[in-house]
């Protein structure tokens, strides 16, 4: 049993996550001829509750036929939270000497837990303003592009779809421009 546990707590190495991510793809289209996504449980969910006639373009359809869409989303929440909370690594995250001094570059002082304390201070209306802008650009983009970084990476690239290549490019070089140019920009700005 504490092998078992072990197992959980500890971090899965690229390749078994990956692979299993991965195997979704032809899975849920054998099993149904469904398309892996999350973005569209929002429209999903938003059909559910309101209805139809405040918005009949966009939530006038079927969304029962999408029911195991939700439950997935609802499987990846309590995933989360068994990961996170249940079975969480006792352990400080080990991080290489390259990226403690990339960090300590930044003024991000390193501490356990997944959350800087420069970002993760919700007592600061600065951090409230980044979360939602980021909201509202994620939501956005997603909206935008056709899709979520699962659906395009996973799905689309699986599938050879052009505009999933092109998306899944646009989605790394964002996140390296991110990473280089604004992350700091926004450190700066919160600190």
């Amino acid at each position: 049993m504490t092998d078992f546990l072990h197992l959980l707590q500890s971090p899965w190495p690229w390749w078994v996550g990956g692979p299993l991510i991965g195997l979704t793809v032809p899975l849920l289209l054998w099993l149904g001829n469904k398309s892996f996504g999350i973005s569209s449980n929002l429209r999903h969910l938003c059909a559910a509750v309101l209805p139809a006639a405040r918005q009949p373009r966009l939530f006038d359809y079927d969304w029962r036929a999408e029911r195991w869409n939700l439950m997935f989303a609802a499987g990846l929440v309590l995933g989360g939270f068994l990961a996170g909370v249940v079975f969480a690594n006792p352990h400080p995250v080990n991080l290489s000497a390259a990226a403690l001094s990339t960090l300590k570059g930044l003024g991000v002082s390193v501490t356990p837990g997944l959350v800087p304390p420069q970002v993760g201070d919700l007592h600061r209306p600065a951090a409230w303003a980044l979360l939602a802008l980021s909201g509202l650009l994620i939501g956005f983009g997603t909206r935008y592009g056709g899709g979520c970084t699962s659906g395009h990476a996973i799905t689309g690239l699986s599938t050879l779809q052009l505009p999933s290549l092109i998306a899944t490019a646009s989605f790394f070089g964002a996140g390296i421009f991110s990473a280089n140019v604004l992350l700091p920009l926004f450190l700066r700005w919160l600190t």
